[in-house]
């Protein structure tokens, strides 16, 4: 073999090896779309239609959820590829926009501000390879044309959620108590429906963070969301409470109601349940 015949070679396997790395780069991060999306971000829980027993057949994502409150009748909105009735045509900036600022493309029908139950306030946290990994899963799944009604708010709705959010680092898994808290958080929302209300209606996540007390109403009749501060999870060990959540029974053997999005917690991964758990043990007593 002659030197230059040599250096070509080396450099076709530089070239495969560095296109190899982007295609394991690329499937990591669809995995990590799927595992989040099948979990515990769970976004498929409001924005699933629901039927009789559960959810539609082949209508992942497609929308047409009611939810019902005081201050609003919100229809959950079709995150699937189709062009006409979904985000399709929207660019993965636009999307990213959308979750973690709460704001549509300019000229949308909808209006640009994403009102609740959206919980943008926790979604600004979302780190910039997780937000990346959703939209890569939402790229992947199957496109539905489903046209879904326009929510109605009873409220004003905010200009903006605050200013544009920058860059957001990944918080280490390594350290058990913040990955803990960022799953609960601005990843699956936990808190968001586990906060007692402030005086504006909104989760009090200083005061109240964790309290419970939110009623939710649906074909189900009417829950509540549970203490989930020390105070109201006293009464379970860490395997019993692991099991609350991935089961969605009680050690006394009665059953959580929906929003709890029991069949996607069930996949969550043991570690990631271990940090849950321990920054639920964590928070202030209520």
């Amino acid at each position: 073999m002659n030197l230059s015949s040599f250096g070509l070679r080396a450099a076709l396997g530089l070239v495969l090896g560095a296109m190899a790395a982007a295609s394991a780069q690329a499937e990591s991060r669809l995995e990590r779309g799927r595992y989040l999306m099948q979990s515990v971000v769970a976004c498929g829980n409001c924005h699933t239609p629901q039927g009789p027993n559960g959810p539609l057949p082949g209508m992942e994502l497609a929308g047409g959820l009611k939810i019902e409150d005081k201050p609003f009748t919100a229809y959950t909105s079709n995150i699937t590829m189709d062009k006409e009735t979904g985000i399709g045509k929207w660019s993965d900036a636009q999307i990213i926009a959308a979750i973690r600022e709460g704001k549509r493309p300019a000229g949308d029908p909808r209006g640009s501000i994403i009102g609740p139950p959206m919980p943008i306030a926790l979604y600004r946290s979302m780190s910039d390879n997780d937000v990346k990994a959703i939209v890569a899963y939402l790229r992947a799944a199957k496109p539905v044309k489903n046209q879904v009604a326009k929510s109605e708010y009873r409220m004003p709705l905010p200009p903006t959620y605050g200013p544009p959010v920058g860059k957001v680092a990944d918080v280490s898994q390594k350290d058990k108590l913040a990955y803990g808290r960022y799953l609960a958080g601005p990843a699956g929302h936990c808190i968001e429906c586990h906060s007692a209300p402030g005086a504006n209606g909104a989760p009090d996540f200083e005061g109240k963070l964790g309290m419970g007390g939110i009623s939710f109403h649906g074909p189900w009749g009417t829950s509540v969301s549970t203490n989930i501060t020390p105070t109201g999870l006293a009464r379970y060990s860490d395997a019993d409470l692991k099991k609350v959540i991935t089961t969605g029974v009680r050690p006394d053997g009665s059953k959580l109601k929906p929003p709890m999005a029991v069949p996607y917690y069930a996949k969550i991964k043991p570690a990631d349940l271990d940090a849950i758990v321990a920054y639920l043990r964590s928070l202030p007593p209520k």
